[in-house]
């Protein structure tokens, strides 16, 4: 069958409908002196219902600036800005002494760009950042390296877990675990403890170790936040305590500890993470505790024997977090331990706990359980979240339930 050599009237007729129904089209003709000598079609939906036959054309339309006289024709541009932002394709040829100019609103093909070339640079933007972040993370891990080699190993693994946040926070929550000091039971004092996670990986952290044969250190942490960012910066700041990584300062000195790790753990060099701590120092000889704190909640000293929450010591302190201000000095307090008490270093997953009928578990409430656990060392705090130490004099071995939140 041969095709017709010309569009039947109907299907012409359609086609006209169709582009004027959804495109507005506009018409401006100019002479040789490039005088705008005509103008009709949808000129008020381009913004040109103003302009004014017998004038020169590019004064009125800035658009056509340096494209008169013509050089090509016919000429077209796609997505001219002509008035009060509107778009059009404009198209642009010679007939006889005039120039006709078409303008076909293109606003609805502009905005889609738009959506496509913004997703484009909103991707690029995720991945300098997913980029920048790995690169603190590995600058991190480099430093660390120097003082504690063993941390070498997992330097890799945690690169890895940070480059497959979605599949591999199991493995990430596995390296949290393994940093964490065994079980320790001793002639002078025993420690357990159960590290019960949340279903998100969360920044929660603690460890013990002698600094020297009379002292010992003892700190538990929490980032703020969840997921691996928090995890990987409660891991580097452990990692910094237990491999004794803060060089010229007296370990000993819990305020001194502190400060300088304020000053490496900037907020602002951490992806704006910061964290609360509490960190304690035992001295086996005078049996005095000293302990500074980074805006955690209080260590709890439960003496041998006691039976009320009054009986409990609250060891707190009131500096600000670690991380959110550069310089910050912190206080050291002392406190004697007596024989046969138990201090119990938690954070707020320990007591923030829905009870069965919705509502939160109180701060007293959770000290009330304490009491009635700590005497018999049962586990009584299942939801709970403490490393529990106990000192010479006790019965029974000692239990502890850890959970981050």
């Amino acid at each position: 069958m041969t095709p017709a050599p010309a569009i039947p009237p109907e299907v012409a007729e359609y086609l006209h409908g169709l582009v004027l129904g959804e495109r507005p089209i506009a018409w401006l003709a100019v002479d040789a002196a490039q005088t705008l000598i005509a103008a009709g079609g949808a000129l008020a939906a381009h913004g040109l219902d103003a302009i004014q036959s017998g004038h020169p054309a590019p004064e009125q339309l800035c658009f056509l600036e340096g494209l008169l006289p013509l050089a090509t024709s016919p000429f077209r541009l796609q997505h001219v800005q002509t008035a009060d932002g509107r778009a059009a394709d404009l198209h642009l040829f010679v007939a006889g002494d005039r120039v006709w100019v078409v303008l076909i609103d293109s606003a609805a093909e502009r905005s889609a760009a738009q959506r496509v070339q913004q997703k484009a640079y909103d991707m690029t933007l995720l991945s300098e950042r997913e980029a920048r972040l790995i690169s603190e993370l590995e600058a991190a891990n480099v430093e660390l390296k120097r003082t504690y080699q063993a941390l070498e190993e997992s330097r890799a693994e945690l690169l890895s877990t940070n480059q497959r946040l979605a599949g591999e926070l199991e493995e990430a929550a596995n390296y949290v675990r393994s940093i964490l000091p065994p079980p320790v039971a001793g002639p002078l004092f025993t420690a357990d403890w159960l590290f019960i996670p949340s279903t998100e990986l969360g920044g929660d952290s603690f460890g013990y170790h002698w600094i020297d044969s009379e002292h010992l250190a003892l700190y538990v942490l929490d980032v703020a936040g969840h997921g691996v960012g928090a995890a990987l910066l409660s891991a580097a700041v452990a990692n910094t305590l237990r491999s004794e990584a803060l060089p010229n300062v007296d370990l000993r000195a819990p305020a001194e500890v502190l400060g300088a790790l304020n000053q490496i753990y900037l907020m602002e060099q951490q992806n704006n993470l910061f964290l609360t701590i509490w960190y304690g120092v035992f001295h086996k000889r005078t049996r005095l505790l000293a302990y500074a704190s980074a805006g955690h909640p209080p260590a709890l000293l439960v003496p041998s024997g006691a039976g009320s929450a009054a009986e409990i010591k609250l060891l707190r302190a009131t500096e600000p977090v670690l991380g959110v201000l550069a310089g910050i000095k912190f206080t050291q307090h002392e406190f004697p331990v007596p024989r046969g008490a138990r201090l119990f270093l938690i954070t707020d997953g320990a007591f923030e706990i829905i009870k069965s009928d919705g509502s939160m578990l109180e701060f007293e409430e959770f000290i009330e359980l304490l009491v009635a656990s700590a005497p018999s060392g049962a586990a009584a705090l299942p939801s709970s979240a403490p490393t529990a130490c106990s000192w010479p004099g006790r019965t029974s071995p000692t239990t502890a339930a850890s959970a981050t939140g």
